[in-house]
């Protein structure tokens, strides 16, 4: 007898791995970046840590309402996987272009 879970197809994980691994990557940048600036290395925004705290906050919330959404709507494992790794991708792309964009002083 075989277990009743989905499967995932090969294709349908290369593309999970590759949205996680791009995630990961952007978030060792983030945290490198702003333990540079939390140790006077670099500019830091004022708001920063407050910044830090409250966006994985907002970033779970989101990902939580998306993988339920997605779920209700029957959709597959990894469609529902991928819901819910996309509100963190965004943050820490945004995260990432926004600490390494070189300020111009006035």
């Amino acid at each position: 007898m075989t277990p009743m879970t989905p499967m995932i197809l090969p294709a349908a994980q290369m593309r999970l791995m590759s949205q996680f691994a791009r995630m990961a990557i952007e978030a060792n940048m983030v945290i490198g970046l702003r333990m540079a600036g939390m140790m006077g290395l670099m500019t830091q925004a004022p708001g920063e840590p407050f910044r830090m705290v409250a966006e994985k906050q907002a970033a779970l919330s989101e990902s939580m309402m998306a993988m339920a959404s997605a779920g209700m709507r029957g959709h597959s494992t990894e469609r529902l996987l991928a819901a819910g790794l996309r509100p963190y991708g965004r943050r820490t792309r945004a995260n990432s272009r926004r600490l390494t964009t070189v300020k111009k002083s006035r």
